[in-house]
C-alpha cells in the first residue's frame, strides 16, 4: 500500500491532519478537549496542552526528538501512577512485559524524555519513537509500525485524576508500548502488524486490522500455567484496567472472530480475548499477519 517514500511524506504531515489538533492565527498548537476531559476548565493545563502539542508539530522526522521541560505537578504525576501502577504489573503482568521492563529501565521519580527512551529501546529490538502531538489517523499510525516506529504523545494526563485518562498520553505510550516493544518478540509482532496495514488498501480492511491491533497489541491477554496474565499495553498502563485480567470474561483466541467483534473505547473492556501461552499468541499472530490480507 505505502512505500518508505511516501510513508515518509505522511510522517512529516501526521500531526497537522491530526483532526484534534488546530492552529489559530499565528500557527500555534490549540488542542481540543471534550467537555468531560478533567482538564477542559483549567486554563493553565490546556495552555500546556497547546504548548507540548506545538513541539510535536514542529518536529522534522529525522532530526532529533525534541524535549520537553516537564514540571514538578507533571513529574508528580507520573510518580504517583507509578506507585499505583508497577506492583499490579508485577503480579498481572506476563513475563515477557516484566522481562522487557526491567531490560528499558523506565525512571520511576521523574517523567522520562522521548529521546532518552528511543535510544534503549532501538537498543533493545530496532524500534524508535517519535512525536505525535494527539490522536494519530490509523492508517498512518498503524503503516509505520512497520518502519519500526511508534508515534507517541509527550503529554500527560490532567493532575486531578492521575489514575485516568480519556485519551492516550504519555503515561499509556511509555508504561504501556514502549516496555513492550522493548522485547524483541513482541516488537515484531508490532511490525508484521504495520507490515500488513501496509499491504491494507480498503478502509473497511483496515479497520478489521485496527480490531486485531485493538484485542492483542492493546488488550491481549495470555495464560501462564494457571493464570492470565497481560501483554496488551492499554491493560498494562491502566491499574483500574489491569486488575480486571483476573474477574473479566475471557474468551478463546480467535482472530477471525477478533476482526468482526467491535470495541467501545469509552470503558472498561467487558471480555478480553485469552491466548493459551506466549509461544502460541506468537504463532498464531505472526502467521496471521503474514498472511493477511490473503487470509480474510
Amino acid at each position: 500500500m505505502t512505500s518508505k517514500e511516501s510513508l515518509g511524506l505522511q510522517l512529516g504531515e501526521i500531526n497537522a491532519a491530526n483532526a484534534a489538533i488546530l492552529r489559530d492565527r499565528d500557527q500555534r498548537a490549540v488542542v481540543e478537549l471534550d467537555p468531560d476531559h478533567p482538564g477542559f476548565r483549567d486554563v493553565a493545563y490546556r495552555a500546556r496542552r497547546n504548548a507540548i502539542a506545538d513541539i510535536a508539530l514542529r518536529y522534522k522526522p529525522g532530526t532529533p526528538l525534541p524535549t520537553v521541560d516537564y514540571t514538578a505537578e507533571e513529574h508528580d504525576t507520573w510518580r504517583i501512577i507509578c506507585d499505583h501502577l508497577l506492583p499490579t504489573q508485577q503480579r498481572l503482568a506476563c513475563r515477557a512485559y516484566l522481562e522487557a521492563a526491567a531490560n528499558l529501565q523506565l525512571p520511576t521519580q521523574q517523567l522520562p524524555q522521548l529521546r532518552d527512551v528511543s535510544a534503549r529501546l532501538e537498543q533493545l529490538s530496532g524500534f524508535r519513537l517519535e512525536p505525535a502531538a494527539g490522536l494519530v489517523d490509523p492508517r498512518v499510525f498503524l503503516c509505520t509500525l512497520g518502519e519500526g516506529i511508534f508515534l507517541s504523545t509527550q503529554y500527560i494526563r490532567h493532575p486531578s485524576a492521575p489514575l485516568y485518562t480519556p485519551e492516550p498520553d504519555i503515561v499509556h505510550e511509555l508504561l504501556g508500548h514502549a516496555v513492550t516493544l522493548a522485547h524483541p518478540q513482541l516488537a515484531e509482532i508490532n511490525r508484521a502488524l504495520g507490515q500488513a496495514a501496509q499491504r491494507t488498501e480498503s478502509n473497511e480492511m483496515l479497520e478489521k486490522l485496527g480490531r486485531i491491533y485493538w484485542y492483542t497489541i492493546e488488550f491481549g491477554v495470555l495464560m501462564e500455567g494457571q493464570q492470565p496474565k497481560a501483554y496488551g499495553a492499554g491493560l498494562l498502563s491502566s491499574a483500574g484496567e489491569l486488575q480486571r485480567v483476573e474477574t473479566v470474561e475471557l474468551r478463546p483466541f480467535d482472530l477471525y472472530e477478533m476482526i468482526e467483534r467491535s470495541y467501545d473505547v469509552t470503558q472498561y473492556q467487558p471480555f478480553l480475548y485469552c491466548a493459551p501461552s506466549f509461544e502460541e499468541m506468537l504463532i498464531q499472530l505472526q502467521d496471521f499477519l503474514n498472511r493477511w490480507p490473503r487470509i480474510y
